[in-house]
């Protein structure tokens, strides 16, 4: 994560801006946001929680410290020594000209500029600017912190070594750049989308169907095959055994069809858009945006969950994020060898809460797991060095309650090891009253993942796991260690 940058500038605050402050300050980013509006403060403040909310439902990788969020009181101070800029300003190409070129004359010779804008000729975007050569469209997705997926295009005037930079970035913080070969008007996902946008609106305007039926046909249907497989793929596979020739040959002659309106617009009149506007408050049924946002965000987070299992696609991006969040976390959190080890915190999510109030006893079993992971980090795992511990079994006991807010740490001590076995006690305290919770008792197997046995440990590996455990050989053995279920008779 070397090229993620320490602090960056955003101009712009409304939605996507607002999703650009997430996406940074939820990877460590410092930022910087100046927007005029009265409202920009509250409003991105709304997006940053839902942001930590979904995150923390996307991955269980440790991210970085959170980056500060601080409002500029102008252009000028929010771009004063930054490396990276983000503007985010309404879709009207004098104000972004106007913004651009008073940033390129106070940020710093290097600093990358870019623009979220989707569409806008980056030829023109550029024309006013000092030094044009560092600028770039980077037009992202809403929400922007959780679709990885990135436009990028440059002007006439803008350096190859632009594009390189803008996209090592937005990689180090988990998106899928997609540089585009020359530019155009609406870049690639834009013009995609529009095409499908007019019709929507021809069909709804002719009463074929409502907004809702409009929207049932792509989530019930090629949504989610989208979701993995763009037409083109998707074509090849509905061509058979004989592929995209055989498609191109059966379904070809039908572009000659009156199947679509593409190059025509129905008129916006005022009866279309009352229509338009009532039957999308039915849909919504009540939900207000941010609930609708949440929704939106819970669906998002499982899909992508979904395609990890697979690593394609948005899964494949995740994937890839999360092995840099694991190789850029610290390997401890105090001293090397401390006894015992001190290794993993965190806070109780709302979502963990079950019916009776407090954290469901699966969140336990996940706290532990998190805290193993930590001690494979700590011990020097390399996760893609084709093997790794797996745990084999566990004794949880649950000593206490743990409710939504609390700050929660973890304790982990060696109780012995072997050439192919990892023998580990974990304690959980809630950290304001130091309260012992749960503990965790769990055997640990070397594996070959690439054969899927048990094999012995890399004996490098193996001398820094007797390090710590001469180090914990003076620890207590502690009270609930091999402890069995039984009811005495």
């Amino acid at each position: 994560m070397t090229d993620r940058p320490r602090t960056v500038a955003l101009l712009g605050g409304g939605v996507i801006g607002g999703g650009w402050a997430a996406r940074f300050a939820l990877n460590g980013v410092d930022v910087r946001l100046y927007d005029p509006a009265p409202e920009a403060e509250r409003l991105v403040d709304e997006v940053l929680s839902n942001a930590r909310r979904a995150l923390r439902r996307l991955t269980l990788a440790p991210l970085p410290a959170e980056g500060a969020v601080t409002l500029a009181a102008a252009v000028e101070e929010a771009v004063d020594g930054v490396d990276f800029v983000q503007e985010s300003a309404p879709e009207r190409e004098g104000l972004k000209r106007d913004l651009l070129a008073a940033a390129s004359r106070a940020a710093p010779r290097d600093a990358v500029i870019a623009t979220s804008t989707s569409g806008l000729l980056p030829t023109r975007l550029q024309a006013d600017m000092a030094h044009p050569e560092r600028f770039t469209v980077g037009h992202p997705f809403n929400p922007v912190y959780l679709l990885p997926l990135v436009e990028l295009c440059g002007g006439e005037l803008t350096a190859g070594e632009t594009l390189e930079r803008a996209a090592a970035v937005y990689r180090s913080v988990g998106m899928r750049p997609l540089t585009l070969r020359r530019e155009i008007d609406a870049f690639v996902a834009d013009r995609l989308l529009e095409a499908l946008w007019r019709e929507a609106l021809w069909l709804v305007a002719e009463d074929i169907a409502t907004v809702e039926e409009v929207d049932d046909a792509i989530r019930f249907g090629a949504g989610l095959r989208w979701a993995c497989m763009g037409p083109f793929l998707t074509y090849r596979i509905a061509g058979g055994t004989a592929g995209m020739k055989h498609f191109m040959a059966q379904f070809g002659p039908t572009l000659k069809l009156p199947w679509t309106k593409l190059m025509d617009v129905p008129e916006l009149t005022r009866e279309l858009l009352d229509t338009i506007v009532a039957q999308s408050e039915a849909q919504a049924d009540g939900r207000d945006v941010r609930e609708l946002e949440r929704l939106r965000d819970d669906c998002l987070v499982s899909m992508i969950q979904g395609l990890r299992t697979h690593d394609y696609a948005a899964g494949a991006v995740l994937g890839d994020y999360e092995r840099s969040l694991f190789a850029a976390a610290p390997a401890t959190r105090d001293g090397p060898d401390e006894a015992p080890l001190r290794l993993y915190a965190t806070v109780v999510a709302p979502e963990w809460i079950d019916y009776n109030g407090h954290a469901h006893e699966s969140r336990y079993l996940q706290v532990f797991g998190d805290t193993t992971d930590a001690l494979l980090r700590h011990i020097g795992v390399d996760l893609d060095a084709g093997s790794s511990y797996f745990t084999v079994e566990s004794h949880l006991s649950h000593l206490g309650q743990a409710r939504a807010g609390d700050r929660l740490r973890t304790t982990t001590q060696v109780l012995g090891h072997d050439a192919k076995r990892l023998h580990v006690f974990h304690s959980l305290y809630r950290t304001d009253d130091d309260a012992l919770i749960a503990t965790a008792e769990q055997m640990l197997l070397h594996v070959d993942t690439t054969t899927d046995r048990a094999s012995a440990a890399d004996p490098a590996l193996l001398e820094r796991i007797e390090r710590i455990a001469r180090a914990h050989a003076d620890l207590p053995r502690p009270e609930r260690a091999g402890r069995a279920i039984g009811i005495p008779q």
